[in-house]
């Protein structure tokens, strides 16, 4: 016999809840056939459970004897159900609603399933497809309809247990009979029809096929609560199936229905099946295989985040894979780091994989399952190169949350880019869910059942102990990750992404460069976020506060902390390792017309392929601040280069005329004059593009810069390394104001207008060599 339903906590045996006894008061008994205990039948059970439903389970821990539902088959089910169906067979008033399971999730309680079903006036209703499967000569034999699925489908059917009785028992069926075609040939028959009083469900006031249909519903929210809302026939369907190759939308919706998740409460499902970490015996045994397979930005930080993580290292066996030659280094600096701790400290074992093994990636990730098989492992947690785990928390609190599989949600800073897909495409391809971007931005918060994940996974240890339910990499042409994922569709297997908590992020590691000294200097725009933590001065965003208070120096010169003291350092050395510094003469073939009026012994952006990246650098940090000390001065205008006019007229350039040159002449001619009376030493010339170069001082080069103005609007003048340390005398004075500044501080910038007010000079650097970065910048 059946056993009746209940969900337990973890990995749990089926027991009745009405210890065999159906419910005195309950005109509603539910049926499935389950052989295998799979996460998409805990997930049925664990609907009916919420509805607090009454069943039985029919052939639990029997071998299938159906056939490969991919094809037709199934008629195992037919003679499970006529067994059980004897029990009920003149119970004339009891209702049985009978499903598959696997695919099946239950949305609505045993009063609404009833009323609906009464309402067809019918013996026994059968949901409907579009689809006339497995025979489809018998299409022009179904009764013809206005509207409406016409086909049945015998993934759910509902009915009086008399009824039933008689229908299962019509004919004799053969376990590799097909199910859905037993039930057609009986319904296609008028008389047969008659006979049992049945009807199809074709405006899915009930039953709910997905397959072919997925575009008619939509999740929809009642007073926060979800449900799905067929807008094709504007019915509320009840019992909802994956039927075909519609099963991983299904589990979309699963991670919503059977109240699994609310908009007021979100992910209230989250809390089911929990471990307590603290409440464990002993501390689990985990494998974490480290999987480097390209260069990767910032992977320095990535090791020091795996190193701060809780967990107890000697519980851990760590694998690295790394393919890349350039992380030789620093996979030998995260040993060396590790070698430096207690013995107690350390982890139970290491193995790493080089570059001169020429091992594939799959071949590398097989062997991590392997290894969690050798040493017995507890759980697998598998990370990439690109995956930066910011919570030290991350590895206790995912095997808390007690899931076969299960990734912490990482996404590139300020990007969509995610480490799992929400969709898929029928080929199998990356498709976006309509959740993706709440998911991504944490709109909602919760445990998310979905078809791929990468970067970052803990896998049980009892999932890769079992034979059948052992993940592989290895699928033909596939890229790991993916037949990763598609061995564990394939078997029925949940797998999940949490962002209950933030974990984390992902490197951006395409198109990165490596022929610099210090590449990550060139990631600003790529990896942000990284580049702002390893580079911008920790202080920087106070003076962006409000009522913030800004030392000035002098007057109108203004001193901000803007880069890490690693940034100067790293600048300087690229400029030193390239080498080619001007000769400090007044001849300069790098400006438009190749004279210098005021020479500098230094090295432009441009020269070392940095140019793109310090524009940004301006545009993203030093125009803020410019913005708040000078008010009013902001950078739109697509006739002016960045396209922002702050203050904005209703005007014509002189170059939309054709006078752009004429009227050049004039400023020279007419205006220049003027301008060079009243302001003593401020010699104006057209406007020049934006210059940005790093200066280097030497008593024995050029340690000094005789007074001038700047060709700019206004000029930075960040300090690369230390005054009174790294050399003596330096600095800058203000001659209008009489003001010097002598002692600049390494890795904060000097902001001052360039022109007109702010005539200066370069103080004698002594001794040493003093570098600053200068950019001459204009609206």
């Amino acid at each position: 016999m059946g056993e009746g339903l209940k969900l337990l906590v973890g990995i749990s045996l089926l027991i009745s809840l009405s210890n065999g006894a159906e419910k005195p008061d309950q005109e509603l008994l539910l049926l499935t056939v389950a052989t295998n205990n799979t996460d998409g039948f805990q997930r049925y059970l664990r609907s009916t459970q919420i509805y607090d439903l009454n069943g039985k389970v029919l052939g639990m821990g029997e071998k299938w004897e159906g056939g490969d539902m991919n094809f037709p088959g199934g008629g195992f089910k037919v003679n499970l159900l006529k067994k059980e169906l004897e029990e009920y067979k003149e119970k004339e008033d009891l209702i049985i609603l009978f499903t598959d399971s696997y695919d099946v999730i239950i949305a609505g309680e045993a009063d609404e399933i009833v009323e609906k079903f009464k309402s067809f006036d019918a013996k026994i209703v059968f949901g409907a497809e579009d689809f006339c499967w497995p025979k489809t000569e018998l299409k022009n034999q179904y009764p013809a309809i206005e509207k409406g699925q016409r086909f049945l489908n015998s993934g759910g059917f509902i009915g009086f247990a008399k009824n039933l009785y008689e229908m299962v028992n019509h004919k004799v069926v053969e376990n590799l009979d097909d199910d859905q075609l037993y039930y057609s040939e009986i319904f296609v028959d008028p008389e047969l029809r008659e006979k049992y009083g049945m009807k199809l469900d074709h405006h899915s006031k009930i039953f709910q096929n997905l397959n072919g249909a997925v575009g008619d519903v939509e999740l929809q929210f009642k007073e926060s609560i979800p449900f799905l809302h067929n807008n094709k026939y504007e019915s509320t369907p009840l019992v909802i199936h994956g039927n075909g190759p519609s099963k991983k939308i299904l589990n979309s919706l699963g991670n919503y229905l059977a109240l699994a998740w609310n908009q007021g409460d979100q992910c209230t499902s989250c809390w089911e099946d929990n471990l307590e970490f603290k409440a464990l015996l002993e501390v689990p045994q985990v494998v974490l295989g480290i999987f480097i397979t390209r260069p990767t930005p910032f992977l320095e930080e990535f090791f020091t985040k795996i190193f701060a993580m809780d967990y107890p290292r000697n519980k851990i066996d760590l694998f690295i894979y790394n393919s890349a030659e350039y992380h030789i280094k620093h996979v030998e600096q995260f040993k060396q780091l590790l070698s430096t701790e207690k013995p107690e400290d350390q982890y139970h074992s290491i193995e790493v994989w080089t570059p001169e093994q020429n091992k594939k990636e799959w071949h590398a990730r097989e062997h991590g399952i392997q290894k969690c098989l050798d040493v017995k492992c507890d759980y697998f947690f598998s990370v990439d190169g690109d995956a930066h785990l910011d919570n030290v928390n991350v590895l206790k609190l995912l095997i808390e949350q007690n899931r076969k599989v299960i990734a912490p949600l990482l996404v590139r800073p300020f990007k969509a880019w995610s480490n799992f897909w929400g969709a898929l495409t029928p080929e199998g391809f990356y498709a976006r869910s309509t959740d993706y971007m709440d998911i991504v931005q944490n709109s909602r918060r919760g445990l998310w059942n979905v078809p791929f994940i990468s970067s970052c996974y803990l896998i049980q240890g009892a999932l890769i102990e079992n034979k059948y339910t052992r993940p592989t990499f290895i699928n033909k042409l596939m890229d790991p990750d993916m037949a990763f994922c598609q061995s564990l569709r394939e078997k029925d297997i949940f797998f999940y992404v949490s962002n209950r908590l933030d974990w984390g992020h992902l490197i951006n590691s395409d198109d990165f460069e490596t022929t610099h000294m210090h590449n990550e200097l060139w990631e600003i725009a790529n990896n942000q976020l990284d580049w702002e933590t390893r580079y911008l001065h920790p202080n920087y965003s106070q003076s962006l506060e409000e009522d913030a208070e800004v030392e000035q120096p002098c007057p109108d010169v203004f001193w901000f902390p803007i880069v890490t003291e690693r940034f100067a350092d790293e600048l300087i050395e690229e400029m030193e390792n390239y080498g080619d510094w001007s000769d400090g003469s007044n001849t300069d073939p790098r400006l438009k017309g190749g004279y210098e009026s005021v020479p500098t012994r230094d090295i432009h952006m441009k020269q070392i392929g940095y140019d793109q990246e310090w524009l940004h650098f301006l545009d993203f940090y030093v125009r803020p601040l410019q913005e708040s000390v000078f008010t009013g001065y902001l950078h739109s205008d697509q006739r002016i280069e960045g396209g922002y006019e702050a203050v904005p007229t209703r005007d014509i350039h002189m170059r939309q005329i054709g006078m752009d040159d004429q009227w050049l002449e004039f400023l020279r001619l007419y205006v220049k004059p003027l301008v060079e009376s009243q302001f003593i030493g401020y010699n104006s010339d057209p406007p020049r593009s934006i210059m940005n170069f790093v200066v280097r001082y030497r008593p024995d080069e050029q340690p000094s810069l005789r007074p001038h103005h700047d060709a700019s609007t206004y000029t930075i003048n960040i300090a690369l390394n230390n005054a009174g340390t790294d050399y003596s005398g330096g600095g800058c004075r203000f001659i209008r104001y009489d003001c010097s500044i002598p002692g600049t501080k390494k890795g904060w910038m000097l902001m001052h207008p360039g022109r007109l007010t702010h005539y200066h000079e370069g103080l004698e650097t002594t001794n040493g060599t003093r570098y600053i970065m200068i950019s001459f910048i204009d609206p």
